[in-house]
């Protein structure tokens, strides 16, 4: 069967081979002619694909055929092309090292290219047959040529910046489900004296089934209600084993290595013992009662506690709980989806409300169906609107949600976004995609071309498809620890699946061999054993696989090098320890992927991928980067991170790599082709940069050769000086002047200066661009730097971060003035520093406040002007100077600002409190009983206090107390007042060894153990 996006998969393929026999293959001796004359056939076959088009949607199975055939010469020609590209680098690679060493290898180099030219002049002459063939077809089946437009691509809504359906427990605004959300979660309040109660919401694809779980999930009532909240994807049928190991995970955090399910059961019981839990298992598709009998016996044998409830999302009719079924959206909820998605919050214009009554009967009261068509209305003109709508795809009768998917997938704007959006079909269901890598896959697979007019880099290119992706309803943004990421509704996965038929997805051992009428060119295998299984189906597909993703497997070598047409290698996780010397054969690859592997050495020849663009060692155990690096001449992003490590070396001439964006450190080394000028010439760096080792620079000059004021994209830089070094004489405050970042800058964070002042560059950084960029500012250990200046014009700074700097004694209260937008202010483990008089008033946008360890500060001499501040969520402070003769009271923190911070203006927003004592006090300042509104309260350090007191039966909001080291505490508050606080679900102790013995069963002691919620550590 034919790939149901084969024009655009033949239209990228022959625009790709065009593009490539445009650049620099032309220029190979040889091959001039008979590349010009491979285009021009190109250029005509392609003319011939909107006609073929039309004729295949009309189900002529002979054009059909022909099109298959075109497609399997395109990427043919491709891969000739390809290689002949890869020539073209290897000889500009060679060339630059034989100037280098002023070598000449003459003979033997020129008697490579003559067998080279010799065997790829046959495969040109090859595939210039056929492809006069096929356009002679072409005539012969009647098609018609028509001129090739390139559709400009509409503008779209910036998206934010930089895997099995993951759904997530964020948060999404709903609309329209107000009454089905209060009468859920009365149902989930109601008094049960079930261990667990279970309650399915039903209903059709798209119609808000996880949306509504989310927005459920996320109520306060609920958090108040329940002690464990857990949130599962399920999305597909999983063995019982699987299900409870997805719950432990939720539960931990971490991945669960065992199978054995007594243990996996084990551990959910110790996590959820006595606890009343609230369990979501979202997108249930196995309808197997006893599975689910299994399923529910064994939780409720975990914990007699009552009142715990499961939500289900589903489309089946499942088990025998009675369930919530989910009605259609009305007209008016589905018409304000829509009409966000076309004019946003602004006023319908005449065109919307003339189509209004049609597009409501489209959307058919499914809340998917309408950001769908409102994403396809938003990427047309007005003039189209109504053409759309009289669409017969939109009009026919069966799966109304389908039909609306697959047209807005129709009307994507270029062959180039389809195959984009096709190629994401090898991700399972509910996979978060992470946007740099997904952008890079597409770049490897040739599917980002600009043309020949454009200036825009391909990772730009590929950010506005995700832009129109994201506008179309077909994308969903989410993020999470990997920043911004994307995913498709499960339906939109399965248009996704259903247009890309050279795409496979092999779970567990199910390694069979695909068909041979099928060309399977994207395949991803997740499997943890059957080596032979999965070797014998690669073997078969080793011509025509262009992308390869193996996770938690292996590859031999001789396995690989027979994958010889490989653009994309994705080994992540795999156990192997080296990674195969065969790689080097795999010229076409463009993108290698071993993060979290166990692979730690990289080959030498891997530095012969003259075309690799990405290469991914994220967690990685290499220790040690090739030789060779300076030869990836086409490398545009090397992620790879590796702690400070005295022993690493930058590979030699970093600086050659000019098409680099993504470097995330630089270690800057003595010898010359490690020096820090190697960065100089790498003008595309972007996003974040780690320089390290800076006291091996030599002075400002040599800074200089760095060129950071060049790199406007830029966004984030670390610089780093060692922090042991011999002698007393530093060139610190040279080096730092010559390494002035573009005004571009949002984040600069400085380690281990040696100056006694900062440059003047600094200060003037947020007046050099309008608005203001920087945002933040972090220095840590700068033991010589006395003073901070006044940040005058820091009106962007968000974030201000103070750590270990010994040096300075006096933080002006004026330092502040102009940073209304400052949220986040830390000042931690400064010695000396004696005064910080700040005016709170001037930050009145401060969320977080911490203000610890300066062991000289005053209370007197701390910041006043809490009550301004009315978003601070998040204190922590102390301890303070202790300069008075009682010993026994909390006298540190008697002029701290209490009144301010109690005010209703600040204290109403306050919600975790973290407190520092000293070994000797005996009591709690008192003025912290009246912060009521506290969720979160940490005390450490007060080691003469023998009881808590009862007034913490205030803190009615409290959820969770950690305490640490009251070495004298024997008495927790009284048995009313811990009563009075409902909410609390964690008391955990530390280093209380009078406590710990009075609360634990084996005491011998008069008092019975602690409440069930109270934890000892050590």
């Amino acid at each position: 069967m034919a790939d149901p996006v084969i024009s655009a998969t033949i239209q990228v393929a022959l625009e790709t081979a065009v593009s490539l026999a445009t650049d620099r293959i032309g220029m190979l001796v040889g091959f001039k002619k008979d590349v010009a004359s491979m285009t021009r056939t190109l250029r005509w076959i392609n003319a011939f694909l909107a006609d073929a088009e039309e004729r295949k949607q009309n189900q002529d199975r002979v054009v059909q055929e022909w099109l298959k055939s075109l497609e399997e010469v395109a990427y043919e020609a491709d891969n000739v092309l390809d290689e002949l590209h890869y020539e073209s680098l290897r000889q500009q690679v060679e060339s630059r090292n034989r100037h280098k060493l002023k070598v000449c290898c003459f003979f033997s180099f020129s008697n490579i290219n003559l067998a080279f030219r010799w065997r790829m002049a046959s495969k040109v002459r090859d595939i210039k047959l056929k492809l006069n063939g096929i356009y002679q077809d072409a005539h012969g089946l009647g098609l018609v040529s028509r001129e090739v437009l390139t559709a400009a691509l509409p503008a779209a809504p910036a998206v934010g910046d930089t895997r099995n359906r993951q759904t997530d427990s964020v948060l999404v605004p709903i609309i329209g489900r107000a009454d089905d959300e209060s009468n859920i979660v009365k149902i989930l309040l109601s008094p049960s004296k079930k261990v667990v109660s279970v309650l399915p919401i039903i209903g059709m694809g798209g119609l808000g089934k996880t949306t509504l779980a989310k927005s459920i999930y996320n109520k306060q009532q609920i958090d108040a209600h329940f002690n464990k909240k857990i949130w599962v994807c399920v999305s597909k049928k999983v063995p019982i084993v699987e299900l409870f190991k997805l719950i432990l995970v939720q539960l931990t955090g971490e991945k669960v290595e065992v199978d054995d399910r007594n243990v996996v059961v084990g551990k959910i019981g110790n996590q959820l013992g006595g606890k009343r839990y609230f369990l979501v298992l979202d997108d249930v598709w196995d309808d197997d009662e006893a599975l689910w009998d299994d399923f529910f016996t064994t939780l409720k044998g975990l914990n007699p506690t009552n009142g715990s409830w499961c939500l289900v999302t589903t489309r089946l009719r499942m088990m025998e709980n009675e369930a919530y079924p989910l009605r259609k959206l009305p007209d008016d909820h589905c018409w304000s989806i829509l009409k966000e998605k076309v004019v946003g919050g602004e006023e319908e214009t005449d065109e919307l409300k003339a189509i209004k009554k049609r597009v409501i009967k489209r959307c058919d009261g499914l809340p998917l169906a309408a950001s769908v068509i409102g994403g396809l209305l938003s990427l047309k003109r007005k003039e189209e609107w109504r053409s759309i709508l009289e669409n017969r795809l939109l009009s026919g009768d069966g799966d109304r949600v389908m039909q609306i998917l697959k047209f807005s997938f129709d009307n994507l704007p270029s062959p180039y976004i389809k195959k984009c959006f096709a190629y994401c079909s090898i991700f399972p269901k509910d996979s978060e995609i992470e946007r740099n890598m997904l952008i890079e896959l597409w770049m490897a697979e040739g599917f980002l071309q600009a043309d020949l007019n454009s200036q825009m880099m391909m990772e730009e290119i590929g950010m506005n498809y995700l832009r129109i992706l994201l506008q179309s309803s077909l994308f969903e943004e989410t993020r999470n620890y990997q920043g911004t990421c994307y995913k498709m509704h499960d339906l939109v996965h399965d248009v996704a699946e259903s247009m890309s038929k050279s795409t496979k997805i092999i779970n567990d051992r199910d390694t069979r061999v695909a068909d041979k009428g099928d060309q399977i060119r994207y395949l991803a295998i997740d499997s943890s054993g059957g080596r032979e299984d999965r070797e014998k189906l690669l073997e078969s597909l080793s011509t025509s696989l262009h992308t390869l993703f193996i996770v938690n497997g292996d590859l031999s070598g001789d396995m690989l090098m027979k994958l010889k047409n490989l653009y994309v290698l994705n080994l992540s996780r795999t156990r192997t320890r080296e990674l195969p010397v065969s790689i080097g054969k795999l010229i076409h690859l463009r993108y290698v992927n071993l993060e979290w592997s166990s692979i730690s050495i990289l080959p030498d020849s891997l530095c012969k991928l003259y075309n690799l663009q990405t290469l991914t060692l994220i967690d990685s155990d290499v220790k040690h980067l090739p030789k060779g690096m300076c030869d990836l001449i086409s490398l545009r992003h090397l992620h790879y991170y590796i702690s400070d490590n005295e022993e690493f070396q930058m590979p030699l001439e970093m600086g050659r790599l000019t098409c680099l964006q993504t470097l995330e450190f630089f270690n800057v080394g003595r010898e010359k082709g490690r020096r820090i000028g190697e960065l100089g010439s790498l003008k595309n760096l972007k996003g974040k940069l780690r320089i390290r080792n800076l006291e091996l620079v030599k002075d400002r000059k040599g800074a200089e050769k760095a060129n950071l004021f060049e790199k406007a994209n830029l966004f984030e830089l670390e610089l780093k000086w060692a922090p042991v070094r011999e002698g007393d004489d530093y060139n610190d405050e040279d080096v730092l002047d010559g390494l002035r970042p573009h005004q571009n800058l949002e984040e600069l964070v400085i380690w281990y200066f040696m100056g006694n002042q900062f440059p003047r560059w600094l200060m003037d950084l947020p007046t050099t661009t309008t608005p203001p960029k920087l945002a933040c500012l972090e220095f840590n250990r700068c033991n010589r730097c006395r003073e901070l200046l006044p940040l005058q014009n820091f009106t962007s700074l968000k974030e201000l971060q103070i750590y270990n700097c010994n040096g300075l004694t006096n933080l002006p209260g004026d330092m502040l003035h102009s940073c209304a937008s400052l949220q986040k202010l830390r000042v931690v483990g400064c010695d000396n520093l004696i005064s910080f008089p700040l005016d709170l008033q001037q930050t009145p946008s401060l969320m977080e406040l911490e203000l610890r360890k300066c062991p000289k500060l005053k209370t007197s001499m701390t910041p006043k002007g809490f009550g301004f501040l009315t978003s601070l969520r998040d204190l922590t402070i102390g301890p303070f100077s202790d300069d008075g003769d009682d010993h026994e009271n909390s006298l540190i923190y008697n002029e701290f600002d209490w009144s301010g911070l109690i005010s209703s203006s600040s204290s109403s927003a306050l919600r975790e409190l973290e407190l520092y004592g000293l070994p000797h006090m005996e009591s709690l300042p008192h003025q912290i009983q009246y912060l009521t509104t506290l969720t979160s309260l940490t005390l450490l350090d007060f080691g003469g206090i023998k009881a808590l007191p009862d007034w913490f039966g205030n803190f009615a909001a409290l959820e969770d107390v950690h305490l640490w080291f009251f070495k004298e505490l024997r008495h927790l508050p009284s048995e009313d007042a811990m009563r009075s606080l409902t909410k609390l679900k964690v008391l955990q102790v530390y280093g209380s060894p009078l406590l710990k013995e009075r609360c634990t069963p084996e005491s011998s002691g008069p008092t019975p153990s602690g409440p069930k919620f109270l934890t000892f550590n050590s």
